[in-house]
């Protein structure tokens, strides 16, 4: 068992179908803390993702708290999950700061295989070179939240971001040694582990921020890119982790963001 307090958060629209796989691994997950909270916040959905929220409430009696979405959703699904994440983090400040941990995890078919509980273990105990830790996915999917020098910025927000990010994050994972950690700006890939004390000050922001990068790293980014594209839609959202991330780097000097390479689910 690890010698520290876990708080595990979810967000969850329409993830009916995934949601019994989810819960075993948070419950895998869960058993390895000395004491744990969950958390989950509901966006409005078409299947019973409610109902089975409330199920798994009564199951975890005081150790589940559910809170349910009651205002108007936006167009931008971005803004939605931003605010359902900062309302976790609320939570989380208002009656768990003593937490050393915790947990963002996507409820869906992302983390929906059987976790290899080994790794996270590995990276709690042994290897903890760590701030906020998340993992590989083959293929790896998350290119969104994805910031790592020179490709710094939204990758949605250069002509050329996507593939050539895509190309360069993929050659970084195969030739990565395992039980090494990758270092970046951002990332999430569905699942991430934090140190609560890092990054409990921050919060989920679904607007481009660009002034939260030190200028030379957006320089470097256009020069293989092209120029940063901020007009229209693009001008309007942005992936939420890099927000989250940037923000402790900036709040917390030596705030270590990494990337394991094994695949957790």
């Amino acid at each position: 068992m690890i010698q520290g307090k876990c708080c595990i958060c979810g967000t969850v629209k329409n993830c009916g179908p995934f949601l019994e796989k989810v819960f075993k691994n948070i419950e895998t997950i869960v058993k390895q803390f000395s004491d744990y909270q969950i958390i989950m916040a509901y966006d409005d959905s078409s299947d019973n993702s409610l109902q089975l929220l409330q199920e798994y409430k009564q199951l975890y009696a005081n150790k589940f708290i559910l809170h349910i979405n009651g205002e108007p959703l936006s167009q931008y699904r971005v803004y939605n999950i931003a605010k359902a994440r900062n309302k976790c983090l609320d939570i989380i400040r208002s009656q768990f700061p003593d937490y050393e941990y915790f947990i963002m995890i996507d409820c869906d078919d992302v983390c929906a295989a059987p976790i290899k509980l080994e790794y996270l273990l590995y990276y709690l105990t042994v290897n903890t070179d760590w701030d906020a830790l998340s993992f590989n996915k083959k293929p790896y999917y998350d290119l969104w939240a994805l910031s790592k020098y020179p490709y710094s910025f939204s990758c949605m927000h250069f002509k050329y971001g996507s593939q050539r990010i895509n190309q360069f994050i993929e050659n970084i994972m195969e030739k990565a040694p395992p039980k090494t950690l990758i270092p970046c700006l951002s990332a999430f890939n569905g699942f991430s582990i934090y140190r609560t004390n890092k990054f409990i000050n921050g919060f989920y922001d679904f607007k481009p921020r660009p002034d939260l990068l030190p200028p030379h790293l957006l320089k470097a980014n256009e020069k293989i890119c092209g120029p940063v594209f901020l007009k229209g839609k693009a001008g309007l959202i942005d992936c939420e982790h890099r927000s989250f991330h940037l923000m402790a780097i900036n709040n917390e000097q030596g705030t270590r963001i990494r990337i394991a390479p094994e695949i957790i689910f």
